[in-house]
């Protein structure tokens, strides 16, 4: 077998090789002496077919197995010869011609970049820090409370948080126009569901009460023909509903699993949720602020095809989110985030063998113990996990990138950063990968 080896645009290699022309040949005849035991063809009898007639009639099938068989164990051959890393499956580019007794093709692929982790002394990284308190506690029950709200009709004005039920009719220049009119509408003030000013101009009203609303479409409204122009809405107000908040007793403590009712075994229990919480949100920043200062310090050459592979994953994870696989999404909605795990992947791959970092166990149990502390059947979700080593792979990936993390922190001066737990709440940190 013959090998050789072009260099192409960025990461491309254009891999020829030559196959052995008698080994294809003698394997070829072996498996028409094998099928002329058993060939039938008209105007001959069970296996007296001519080997003349087999190869005529078969030859160009059992040379294309062949052939392919013996591509699939040379690429690997090939490439353990030249020492090359694909990133991805090759293109197979045939090169055959049985008269001139040339068996070959050319393997068009990329391979992975030579990644070469910089040293990361003297650079800094944030590492958020944070307790619960008791007015988190204290905003946490209130934030409860109000999940747990009921409604009650009230004579009053109507205020900002209050459940309006409502009809309404729009007109563009007096003229209806499709989706502007409804009834039975239920609307909660200060939700922001309708249009600017919509809300706004129901406060104050009262049941029984009638308002003109005229207001204009915002230019980037979601129906063409509607953005920008102005519009007349008459409004009537059915029913104005205020939200009543459950009192801190018995009966709505018990919603929560405390059989009790008892207050203080209910803030305990609101606290450690909290906690838990916490903690997740606090490693996920601190990692976040990790793989931020891994992507600024190194520049890796991307392969195409696995940025591909990432753009096809992420968009089905979303149509999947979304419940739809009818959803024309385009590539470039997830290019840059496709890019991002890419590169990561590389630069933790290659910390993780630099390192010689493996999953510890210790850690992968008490990952699976936490997660399968918010089940019913705790045991169970154990168990499961450790029925099969694929189940338990995902976790092992997890731990693994969280020392992965403990790695780049002690090689960096770190940073506390002290954030209340509304601050951790105001917005999720994206993941590493």
């Amino acid at each position: 077998m013959q090998v050789s080896v072009e260099t192409g645009e960025g990461l491309e290699r254009r891999m020829k090789i030559d196959l052995p022309f008698e080994e294809i040949a003698v394997e070829v005849d072996k498996r028409l002496q094998k099928l002329a035991r058993s060939a039938r063809l008209p105007g001959f009898r069970p296996g007296k077919v001519p080997m003349k007639v087999l190869r005529k009639r078969y030859g160009d099938a059992v040379n294309q197995e062949v052939f392919g068989e013996l591509v699939e164990s040379s690429f690997s051959e090939a490439l353990m010869q030249q020492s090359l890393r694909p990133a991805g499956m090759p293109r197979i580019e045939p090169e055959i011609d049985p008269a001139e007794q040339r068996f070959g093709y050319t393997a068009i692929f990329e391979v992975l970049p030579q990644v070469e982790i910089v040293s990361l002394s003297g650079r800094a990284v944030k590492s958020p820090v944070a307790e619960i308190t008791d007015e988190d506690i204290d905003a946490m029950v209130e934030r409860l409370r109000r999940q747990h709200a009921t409604r009650a009709p009230v004579e009053r004005a109507a205020a900002t948080g209050d459940l309006l039920t409502i009809s309404f009719n729009g007109t563009l220049d007096g003229e209806p126009f499709e989706g502007g009119s409804a009834s039975g509408v239920k609307l909660e003030l200060g939700t922001g569901r309708m249009i600017p000013g919509f809300e706004d101009g129901l406060i104050g009203a009262s049941a029984g009460e009638e308002r003109t609303l005229d207001l204009v479409f915002p230019d980037s409204y979601q129906a063409e023909h509607l953005a920008g122009k102005p519009a007349r809405f008459e409004v009537s107000v059915e029913a104005v509903e205020e939200s009543v908040l459950p009192e801190i007793d018995a009966t709505f403590i018990e919603k929560f699993g405390v059989a009790d009712g008892d207050v203080a075994r209910f803030r305990a229990e609101v606290r450690q949720n909290m906690e838990r919480e916490m903690k997740q949100r606090l490693d996920a920043r601190r990692k976040e602020a990790v793989m931020e200062l891994l992507l600024g310090a190194h520049e890796i050459e991307l392969p195409g095809v696995l940025v591909q592979e990432e753009i096809r994953a992420m968009k089905a994870q979303m149509l999947e989110t979304l419940g739809s696989a009818d959803v024309a999404l385009p590539d470039g909605l997830f290019e840059e985030g496709a890019k991002r795990r890419v590169a990561l992947g590389l630069i933790i791959g290659e910390i993780v063998k630099q390192q010689g970092l493996r999953p510890d166990p210790q850690r992968v149990r008490a990952a699976v113990e936490d997660s399968a502390s918010t089940y019913e059947q705790p045991q169970a979700v154990i168990d499961y996990f450790y029925s099969d080593p694929k189940h338990l792979a995902s976790v092992e990936s997890l731990v693994l990138e969280e020392q992965v993390v403990e790695w780049v922190l002690g090689q960096v001066e770190v940073e506390e950063e002290a954030l209340t737990f509304d601050q951790l709440s105001e917005s999720s940190a994206r993941p590493g990968l």
